[in-house]
């Protein structure tokens, strides 16, 4: 595990953008897990809050949720259900995906027969990493925005440096010189710097903007 310039350690890690359902049914218990994409706490227990007034006749709702590059926060509920056998279970498997800013409800509408301790764990989670497989997802990679400024003779060399390390070019500004802004991946940030100076024998201008997490 590489860290940044702060001495923070990083690591890639899977956002989830787009939610899905599944349902599975159970000895008559019916199972709906519902997944979204969330920023915060407060939008989580927005959303835990929202399933449990569209299923507001189900027996139970219980819920996790995960967010934060490293999982910072984490909840988990099981909702009248024995203690363990949804809620955690749940956590677990979103944990265990690597998926983060993700919330889940599972909405359990009971068939009239007790599924046992073990019955229930496999139920949850089951529906869950089944919905899981439906949603779409995107990985996230630590790197740097960095603004280069040069002239038009140098534009080739640099950008034949950014195709090479397959960096894409978020924005370029045509003026008396040629500002252009990339994402560089953090452990190809200093060879980078160095390849630029050397080709251009230092008349580009690096600035470092921001450090940040990017889509890969």
């Amino acid at each position: 595990m590489e860290k940044d310039k702060n001495n923070q350690a990083y690591e890639d890690f899977v956002l989830l953008t787009k939610g899905a359902e599944a349902e599975l049914v159970e000895k008559k218990s019916r199972f709906i897990a519902t997944v979204r994409p969330v920023e915060s706490e407060e939008e989580a227990a927005a959303f835990i809050e929202e399933m449990k007034k569209k299923y507001y006749d189900a027996r139970h709702n219980c819920s996790a949720f995960v967010i934060g590059n490293r999982a910072q926060i984490t909840r988990s509920s099981d909702d009248g259900e024995p203690s363990g056998t949804a809620g955690r279970p749940m956590l677990e498997v979103l944990l265990g995906s690597g998926i983060r800013n993700a919330a889940a409800v599972v909405t359990r509408y009971f068939g009239g027969t007790l599924l046992g301790t073990g019955g229930l764990v496999r139920a949850y989670s089951g529906v869950l990493k089944e919905a899981l497989e439906r949603c779409e997802t995107a990985r996230q990679h630590f790197g740097v925005r960095v603004k280069i400024k040069a002239d038009y003779n140098a534009v080739g060399k640099i950008q034949y440096i950014l195709a090479s390390g397959k960096i894409e070019i978020e924005d370029s500004v045509y003026a008396a010189d040629v500002e252009m802004t990339v994402i560089a991946p953090i452990e190809a940030y200093d060879r980078l710097c160095k390849e630029i100076v050397e080709a251009t024998s230092a008349r580009a201008e690096i600035e470092e903007i921001e450090r940040v997490y990017y889509f890969v």
